[in-house]
């Protein structure tokens, strides 16, 4: 059965339940649809930044349930490291073509042979800091005034003091001194010219909470989600992927197979693996539930500084 296919039967049952809140499952789906369909009403041109992973796949949905029986409004936006999982990327190709959304990929190589942005060298070597140029640049070059994302309050502190509506200036950068209030649900959307808006209807959800959402919702995912063999190496007490020729790889680091998962599918070079045994996603919600660790513990790009993150999102990251 193809995703377009599941889509269809789910969206058409749950088109008759929409304004259930029985439960917190419900009432965080009822939220983000509000914001969604906020965005569309207060925006002249949205775009909904997916990455390929849970998060996105899981705004996917909602932006469909949001819109059901009419397409989602807007278009999905890529900004493509290049360093990206290959399982990734293959499965935002067939989504989009499945369910039919427009797709726009902007790609980081660009930026680098532009002069834009320097390409790391290194034991720590990543592209995923200078993506930020990119998306800038995709953001004016379209003129986009909201930009909806994925980005949780779970996942890490500076994301924690974001607002759901998050204005950003004319140079992109976020001030987090200068937020507004958003009392009884009340959301602002009016800005200033040059000005636009990152807006994240799952920001009160955690991963678990999105992973039941999935297992709920029968969603699709990327395959490097559940566990599988796969050839790494250790570092720094973490599990990185030696499959390719992005991670840097010293030579007295030994190359061995493990069985791991990803919890997080950012830039390669900074997403580090798990070992898991988790094969299903009702497997991955029962490891989750035990875990005592972020899935950003996982990423090496937020341990540059203590204020790692914050320092991207006042630059301009999303």
């Amino acid at each position: 059965m193809t995703l377009d296919t599941v889509t269809k039967e789910i969206l058409a049952t749950d088109s008759q339940v929409l304004g259930a809140t029985g439960d917190v499952a419900n009432a965080l789906e009822n939220e983000a649809i509000y914001i969604i369909r906020e965005v569309a009403a207060q925006f002249e041109k949205p775009v909904l930044l997916f990455s390929g992973g849970k998060d996105s796949i899981t705004l996917v949905r909602l932006a469909q349930k949001a819109f059901w029986p009419a397409k989602i409004p807007f278009p999905l936006m890529h900004i493509d490291t290049g360093h990206n999982f290959p399982e990734t990327i293959e499965f935002r190709d067939r989504l989009v073509e499945e369910l039919g959304l427009e797709l726009i990929v902007r790609n980081v190589q660009d930026s680098i042979d532009q002069g834009k942005v320097k390409e790391e060298t290194g034991k720590y070597a990543s592209r995923n800091m200078l993506q930020t140029t990119t998306l800038l640049d995709a953001i004016e070059e379209f003129k986009f005034d909201a930009c909806i994302g994925g980005a949780r309050r779970d996942e890490e502190k500076a994301r924690a003091k974001e607002r759901i509506f998050s204005v950003r200036d004319d140079f992109g950068q976020w001030d987090e001194k200068n937020q507004r209030p958003e009392l009884f649900d009340m959301l602002n959307g009016q800005i200033e010219l040059g000005q636009n808006v990152r807006v994240f209807p799952i920001s009160n959800w955690t991963e678990l909470d999105v992973w039941s959402y999935i297992e709920r919702e029968q969603i699709e995912i990327p395959s490097i989600y559940f566990a599988h063999q796969r050839k790494i190496f250790l570092r720094d007490g973490l599990i990185w992927s030696a499959e390719d020729d992005v991670v840097f790889r010293a030579e007295d680091e030994v190359v061995e197979e493990r069985t791991v998962r990803f919890r997080t599918v950012g830039d390669m070079s900074c997403t580090a693996a798990v070992e898991s045994n988790a094969d299903t996603i009702a497997k991955v919600v029962a490891e989750i539930r035990e875990s005592s660790i972020s899935e950003r513990g996982a990423r090496i790009d937020d341990k540059r500084s203590e204020a790692a993150m914050e320092k991207r999102k006042q630059q301009g990251y999303f």
